[in-house]
């Protein structure tokens, strides 16, 4: 098992470099750049002045190689589109916390509602529940999550006449810090649950489903163990795999922001920053969150292949013997 980790670590470590090599050509392949004469208006010497500061007006591949050298004792140099040109990492410790408690709230409601509907969908297959519980999976997936935020912030925040939005329990709009506990989060977690709610209610059912279709759950009826007994110990034990393999690589996108979300409710969040990045062309910011972006896919992925292992032990990685 630790030899397929530090084989799986080596081989994303491989990844990230591939992918910033493809994106820091690509980014730089478009037209003009974050000084551009055309889009900010500065003066010929004034912008040969700012590229030679920030070393634009060297060879695309000695930039590459100064950017991999201080990339890899975790500088990705300074933002060009942030007021006071702070460091890259700097601005992600700022703005990532904010996201962070919104994706793991999103994460905890999500996936426990979706899997309790899905378990009891499944349960109460072609009845009235599992109609509902399927008609409120194809909804959550069908809306796009910006609709439900327009309809979410037009009812809590300009409708009803309810005066002073300072006396409002549950703010519209963000109107603190990260705080850990605070109604700011209210809005956009239900708005961010829904569509993973209803993805995770929809594999949920499949999965169980099937499981309460195989020869040993029928068995452990027959020997007389209760309904709880063989939920817990035979269906949901077999029907993990599949709900892993789906389930878990959406956390990443919760956890790194929605531009959507973040964008109609105001929240300064990392989503925002990463499309401002784009716009802006705002190159080591691009490069820095693209690389975040991509490593915590590839640490997703290499936990979800170790889950596969603990929950049964007859899956083999790597080539290894099942324990």
């Amino acid at each position: 098992m630790t030899g397929y980790i530090v084989r799986r670590i080596i081989g994303l470590s491989f990844v990230l470099l591939v992918v910033s090599v493809i994106i820091f050509f690509l980014m730089n392949a478009v037209p003009g750049g974050p000084f551009s004469l055309g889009e900010r208006g500065y003066s010929p010497e004034a912008l040969a002045n700012l590229q030679r500061k920030y070393g634009l007006d060297k060879p695309l591949s000695e930039r590459y190689l100064n950017y991999l050298s201080s990339a890899l004792h975790l500088d990705f140099g300074n933002a060009y589109a942030v007021a006071g040109n702070p460091p890259v990492v700097d601005v992600i410790l700022r703005t990532w916390p904010v996201t962070l408690h919104v994706g793991l709230y999103t994460i905890i409601l999500s996936f426990s509602i979706g899997i309790m509907m899905g378990i009891l969908a499944a349960y109460r297959r072609n009845s009235w529940v599992d109609v509902v519980v399927t008609f409120t999976a194809t909804l959550g997936i069908t809306i796009p999550n910006f609709i439900i935020a327009t309809f979410l912030l037009l009812i809590f925040g300009f409708q009803n006449g309810w005066g002073d939005p300072r006396k409002w329990i549950i703010p519209p709009l963000w109107s603190g810090g990260p705080a850990l506990l605070s109604w700011d989060y209210f809005l956009p977690v239900i708005t961010y649950s829904l569509a993973p709610l209803a993805l995770v209610a929809r594999y949920t059912r499949s999965s169980v489903a099937d499981a309460l279709n195989a020869d040993y759950v029928r068995t452990a009826r027959a020997k007389g163990l209760k309904t709880p007994m063989i939920t817990w110990r035979h269906v949901l034990r077999n029907a993990m795999i599949p709900m892993i393999t789906v389930l878990l690589p959406q956390i990443p996108n919760l956890l790194t922001g929605s531009l959507f979300i973040e964008v109609v409710y105001g929240i300064p969040g990392l989503g925002k920053f990463f499309v401002t990045s784009i716009f802006n062309r705002d190159y080591p910011m691009i490069m820095g969150l693209v690389l975040l972006v991509a490593a915590f896919w590839g640490l997703t992925y290499l936990v979800t292949d170790v889950l596969y292992t603990l929950i049964d032990p007859r899956v083999r990685i790597g080539g290894s013997k099942a324990s």
